[in-house]
C-alpha cells in the first residue's frame, strides 16, 4: 500500500521540485546575508571574508537618524490608507456590480477595471508623471478650466501622498472586486427570496443579506492584510517621487535602496531592512492567528 502511495505521488513531488528549488535558491538562501546588518560590511573583502563586526552599532545608527521617524510615519500612514482603501473600494463596486442585470455590460466593465493591475508602476508612473503635470497635465487643465490654480501631485509634501493612495486604489481595486464577486456569488439565493417576501428593497437586502454573507471573506482580507503595515509600494513610489517629497514620500524600501546602492552604506541598508523584516513577520503570525481565531482560516 505505502509502496504503492509512494509510486503514485512521486511525479506530484517532481512537479514541485523546480518551484521548491527556486524558493531555496532566492529566499532562504539570501537569509545568510542578515550577517551584513552586523558589520561594517566592506564588498571587496566578500560576504564571509574577514569584516569589523559592529554588533547593533547600525541598528542604533538609523534609530537615531532624525528623518527615520518621518520615513516610518510615511511609510505606516501610506500603507494603512491604501489597505483601507483596498478593501472599500472593491466591496462597494461589486455590491454595485452585483445589481447590474445586464451580462455584457457587467463582463465589460469587470474587463475595464481588472486590466490596470496587470500594468507596470514602471509604465503607470510614466503616465500619471504626464497627465498630473502642473503645466501641461489633463488633471490641472481641468482643474484650471473651473477657475482654480494648478496642483503640482507629485511635487507637494502635501498631495504627493494622497496621489500614491488614490492611485494604488485605482489600480488594484479591480482585483479584489473580483474575490468579493465570487464571495457575492457564494450566497444562497434564497436569501433573497425571503427577503423580498418580507418586503426588504435591494437596499435592505444589500445590508441585511449581502453584506453579512460577505463578512467572512471581508474579515478574512482584513486581517491578512495586517502583514502589509510596512509594505508602502516601492515600485510606485520609486517610479513617481523626487527628491522634493522626501519629507511626505520616502519610506523604508526607498530609503534601503538609497542608502544601500546609491551611498554603498551596506550594513546600514540591511540593518533597516532586517528590523521590517521582523516586524512584518511578527505582523504576518498575529495576522493569521486572528484569521484563524475569526475566520477559521489557517493555511494547512
Amino acid at each position: 500500500m505505502l509502496r504503492k502511495r509512494w509510486k503514485r505521488e512521486i511525479p506530484l513531488h517532481l512537479i514541485i521540485l523546480p518551484g521548491f528549488l527556486f524558493l531555496i535558491v532566492f529566499s532562504y538562501l539570501p537569509i545568510g546575508g542578515i550577517i551584513i546588518a552586523f558589520q561594517k560590511f566592506i564588498p571587496a573583502k566578500g560576504l564571509f571574508g574577514d569584516q569589523q563586526w559592529v554588533g547593533l552599532s547600525n541598528f542604533q545608527y538609523v534609530l537615531n537618524m532624525p528623518n527615520f521617524n518621518s520615513i516610518m510615519w510615511n511609510t505606516f500612514y501610506i500603507a494603512v490608507m491604501k489597505i483601507i482603501l483596498g478593501l472599500f473600494v472593491p466591496i462597494v463596486i461589486a455590491i454595485l456590480l452585483n445589481e447590474v442585470k445586464n451580462a455584457s455590460v457587467k463582463r465589460g466593465v469587470q474587463t475595464a477595471i481588472y486590466l490596470p493591475h496587470f500594468l507596470s508602476w514602471v509604465v503607470l508612473g510614466g503616465i500619471f508623471i504626464e497627465i498630473l503635470s502642473p503645466t501641461d497635465g489633463l488633471v490641472n487643465q481641468v482643474i484650471q478650466l473651473f477657475g482654480f490654480e494648478p496642483i503640482f501631485f507629485l511635487g507637494d509634501n502635501k498631495w504627493f501622498p494622497i496621489t500614491m493612495i488614490l492611485s494604488d486604489s485605482w489600480k488594484e481595486f479591480g482585483y479584489g472586486t473580483i474575490i468579493y464577486l465570487a464571495a457575492i456569488t457564494g450566497i444562497n439565493p434564497d436569501l433573497y427570496e425571503a427577503a423580498q417576501i418580507d418586503g426588504a428593497n435591494r437596499w435592505k437586502q444589500t445590508l441585511n443579506v449581502t453584506l453579512p454573507g460577505m463578512k467572512m471573506v471581508i474579515v478574512l482580507l482584513m486581517v491578512l492584510n495586517l502583514g502589509n503595515l510596512l509594505n508602502a509600494g516601492f515600485d510606485q513610489i520609486f517610479n513617481m517621487y523626487s527628491p522634493m517629497v522626501y519629507e511626505s514620500g520616502d519610506i523604508l524600501d526607498t530609503f534601503v535602496y538609497r542608502i544601500g546602492l546609491l551611498d554603498a552604506q551596506f550594513g546600514i541598508a540591511t540593518a533597516v531592512g532586517l528590523f521590517k523584516s521582523v516586524v512584518a513577520l511578527v505582523l504576518v503570525s498575529v495576522s493569521y492567528f486572528i484569521a484563524y481565531k475569526v475566520a477559521d482560516y489557517r493555511i494547512f
